[in-house]
């Protein structure tokens, strides 16, 4: 016999899948934010936390709980939305689980059961933060943290971190491919691949790592190129993003969404990290690469695009957020899909258009305080001319 909580949580459930979503009083002329996150815990379907059989469950209490939604790659088809999220069980395992919805800001389901990959790695413990490629092949690729204990370390949380690879045409049926490999980097996090082929070739943003937190050696997002995705092997990475002192990208930064083609770029929307009394704090940048030439910076505004704002700076690892998901659409509006806190999913909206202005338009980092005061007065004095007219 079913239970009867599991109905009254099955009704707020379906309240919560019903919310409409509304743009948020925030302005900056660069993005809209929305008042309510698009996942959280409580989005997941009351049949994967609950034995809902009153027999075996007669306290209906939770069984598997959950503990956090985030870090989804997102990617559009047949004019739905579509988001692979990180699920983390109460276990502190992650999985993937995809939602669906129809308008992009608000509605999303999660499918009936989760993702199911093929089990090819047994010395992996935990996957997470995967990102969706519409690769010109014909396949949509998965990029993932494949995540292991460290044997050579007898810390228990010394862990070694690979990129791991699926395809997929329909998100339903995953094949599994080998790991990157790296020749010249010990670890990898934030892998992106490129939807286009470059030289012909399969292309990779990385982020080389000497380690499963400290970059140590590794100067900021890398890009590289393979022959075999089936094997994929980069011998040489470019580093195109740079770490800088004293800017977002201190202490490390990573490849967010998978790059937006753009009229005059490629958008590359990453994370930028920096050490505080706090903490690391974690926030949105973009910047842009040359059409033919990806591996090319042609565009680098000052500063952060989005960081985390009220309630969003409160959660399972506080002030931060994280992009592994954006969509483009034909008509240049873009989704841009983050997370907050390790904690839920959000959705901020924009256009092409509009991110391309702040690309080419917004002044890049002088990196020392008197020329950036300088480069305020400028504008400053600009304005208050054009007032005083």
């Amino acid at each position: 016999m079913i239970h009867s909580q599991y109905y009254v949580e099955q009704a707020k459930l379906e309240r919560l899948q019903e919310r409409k979503n509304r743009k948020s009083d925030f302005y900056n002329g660069v993005f809209d934010r929305y008042e309510d996150p698009v996942l959280t815990r409580d989005h997941v379907p009351v049949t994967w936390k609950y034995d809902i059989n009153e027999e075996t469950n007669p306290y209906f209490m939770e069984r598997l709980g959950v503990n956090a939604v985030m870090n989804s790659g997102a990617i559009e088809l047949n004019g739905k939305y579509y988001l692979v999220a990180r699920v983390e069980g109460a276990d502190r395992k992650s999985f993937f689980a995809v939602a669906e919805s129809e308008t992009g800001v608000d509605g999303f389901k999660f499918w009936d059961y989760p993702v199911v990959l093929p089990d090819t790695c047994p010395e992996e413990t935990n996957v997470y933060d995967m990102r969706l490629t519409k690769h010109e092949d014909g396949y949509i690729y998965g990029v993932f943290c494949s995540e292991s204990k460290d044997k050579e370390n007898p810390d228990l949380s010394a862990a070694v971190a690979a990129a791991g690879i699926v395809r997929t045409k329909d998100l339903k049926t995953w094949e599994r491919l080998d790991n990157l490999k790296t020749l010249h980097s010990p670890q990898q996090r934030n892998v992106v691949l490129h939807p286009e082929f470059v030289d012909g070739k399969y292309a990779f943003y990385t982020r080389p790592m000497d380690g499963f937190i400290e970059t140590g050696s590794g100067g900021g997002i890398g890009f590289g190129l393979c022959e075999d995705i089936e094997h994929a092997v980069i011998d040489e990475e470019k580093i195109i993003s740079r770490r800088v002192y004293h800017t977002l990208t201190e202490s490390k930064n990573g490849a967010g969404a998978v790059p937006i083609k753009g009229k005059k770029c490629w958008i590359h929307i990453a994370h930028g990290v920096r050490n505080t009394a706090a903490g690391l704090r974690y926030v949105l940048y973009v910047f842009g690469t040359d059409l033919e030439q990806p591996d090319k910076l042609i565009a680098q505004p000052s500063g952060v695009f989005l960081v985390p704002l009220g309630k969003e700076r409160v959660g399972d690892v506080s002030n931060v957020v994280f992009t592994n998901g954006a969509i483009a659409k034909e008509n240049g509006d873009v989704y841009i899909y983050y997370a907050s806190s390790d904690t839920r999913m959000h959705v901020a909206t924009t256009t092409i258009d509009k991110l391309e202005d702040y690309l080419f338009s917004t002044p890049q980092d002088p990196l020392r305080s008197p020329d950036c005061v300088k480069q305020r007065c400028e504008l400053i004095e600009k304005n208050l001319k054009l007032l005083n007219k």
